[in-house]
């Protein structure tokens, strides 16, 4: 393959991802404004801007759009909160790092079925699937919890609800405040930081 062939190569496939990420991302603003009964193939590809019959070429079907709009979120979700975190780093400083990376995820909007809540519904393969495929995304919050179970930080508890007492009291907040419920300043988001911490270590 010559030099000018690959080069077109990779604009073809620049082109298809592009093509792929607008489709999902469309898909993820549909459900978050109609839910999954009210979503059609028909109003992804015209909010996606691409041709109907283009959306079968990355998705089998329906169901297979959500599966995939399913793992491309978690992906995202996982590469945002291990932003800037370093296995090396006190693990305290790793937590507080996840936490405001979520919070900040919530608040600029990213993510519109993370800032309504809508991401625990939305369908997936297999329950199995579903563990697997976190396991491996989220690997660096499960390095932090295992560590601070094994030196006697955290609670002895399975990792998701560490998780859930801790990392996701960020999302939860920050869409609150994004719904006018309530309003965080610097001081008082540092106190609720320490009291996700509190909640998961040994006292």
């Amino acid at each position: 393959m010559n030099e000018r062939s690959f080069i077109a190569r990779l604009n073809i496939i620049t082109t298809m991802n592009e093509k792929k990420t607008r489709i999902l991302a469309a898909t993820e603003k549909l459900l978050a404004e109609f839910g999954f009964h009210g979503l059609s193939m028909q109003m992804v590809a015209k909010e996606a801007n691409v041709a109907a019959g283009t959306i079968y070429r990355y998705f089998n079907d329906k169901d297979d759009l959500l599966n995939q709009l399913h793992d491309h979120i978690l992906s995202y979700i996982a590469a945002q909160i291990s932003h800037g975190v370093v296995d090396t780093m006190p693990i305290k400083q790793r937590y507080r790092t996840m936490w405001l990376n979520l919070w900040h995820m919530t608040l600029n909007g990213d993510a519109p079925l993370i800032i309504r809540g809508q991401f625990q519904n939305l369908p997936c393969r297999s329950k199995q699937e579903r563990k697997h495929l976190s396991q491996k995304l989220f690997s660096s919050v499960a390095t932090m919890f295992n560590e601070g179970k094994a030196c006697g930080l955290f609670k002895n508890i399975d990792n998701e609800v560490l998780s859930i007492l801790s990392l996701e009291t960020s999302c939860n907040l920050a869409r609150r405040q994004i719904n006018g419920g309530l309003q965080i300043n610097d001081d008082e988001l540092e106190a609720v930081i320490n009291a996700s911490w509190d909640a998961i270590i040994l006292h």
